[in-house]
């Protein structure tokens, strides 16, 4: 499993780049506050798929409310798998890694996000962006975070989510926030899929080889281990320079100006 700031990294990332594609009406953001907020929400949905255990980073963000619910969600996942289980796949003791980790979670609960928003309102966005960009704090700042206590992270959070909230009217936030959690869902899969582990991604709808829960990856002589040399080294570094570089791509008029900086210094070294 990819560590927690890689993984709220690299929503950010997919979150800058898929703003500016993301149609208006489709609830793509339509200001640099906007973009940002998307980002935000993206990187922090990123990290919900590991609410599906206790032990997780993710399940200590908010305290006890956090664990109470990764352990509801562990219970859920665990049952979906013992009854959608090929008769090749083994038994288990616990949920991890398995409904959460898949294609149908990143979907229904996008969907069912903007479903949500589209009924109540204001207060389902705002507990959306509570929830998302408190965790998109603890994946990004993790030693502070973890530093300050969840008590802190949780007042954070709320600050945030009410302050971000002026950027998702209820009529097109509502298709916007469901996108952005579906895409950080989805995010969080990709990168498993790249470690030895791998994730079920597309159960428990494709079989194979008898098994419905059976774990996509890359090969192993490509797939990096979780936490090791290359992600830290490489992985992180990049994803984190990436961002940035999407980050100051997207502030207003910044694209026309780096553009044209860019032409004169050309003009200036043929002189």
């Amino acid at each position: 499993m990819v560590m927690g700031a890689t993984h709220a990294m690299s929503g950010a990332v997919v979150g800058l780049a898929v703003a500016d594609l993301l149609p208006t009406d489709w609830g793509g953001p339509t200001s640099t506050a906007e973009t940002f907020a998307f980002a935000g929400v993206c990187a922090g949905a990123a990290l919900l798929p590991d609410l599906d255990t206790t032990q997780s980073t993710v399940a200590r963000s908010f305290g006890p409310i956090s664990r109470t619910l990764a352990a509801g969600v562990d219970a859920l996942s665990l049952g979906v798998y013992q009854v959608t289980k090929g008769r090749k796949d083994p038994n288990r003791r616990g949920g991890h890694r398995t409904l959460t980790h898949t294609a149908l979670f990143a979907v229904g609960l996008g969907a069912g996000i903007s479903a949500l928003v589209g009924q109540f309102g204001r207060p389902a966005i705002i507990v959306t962006l509570f929830f998302t960009l408190g965790l998109a704090l603890r994946g990004l700042v993790g030693d502070w975070a973890r530093d300050k206590g969840w008590l802190v992270v949780t007042g954070a959070a709320a600050f945030l989510s009410i302050l971000t909230w002026q950027w998702f009217p209820d009529q097109v936030g509502s298709t916007g926030l469901g996108v952005a959690v579906a895409l950080g869902c989805a995010t969080h899969c990709l990168g498993d899929m790249i470690t030895k582990e791998g994730v079920p991604f597309l159960a428990p709808f494709v079989p194979f080889g008898g098994r419905r829960w059976w774990e996509l990856r890359l090969p192993s002589f490509l797939a990096i281990r979780a936490g090791g040399g290359f992600e830290k080294a490489v992985l992180g570094p990049a994803l984190t320079i990436l961002a940035v570089g999407l980050a100051v791509w997207s502030v207003d008029g910044a694209p026309e100006a780096i553009t044209d900086a860019l032409r004169t210094s050309v003009q200036v070294t043929e002189k």
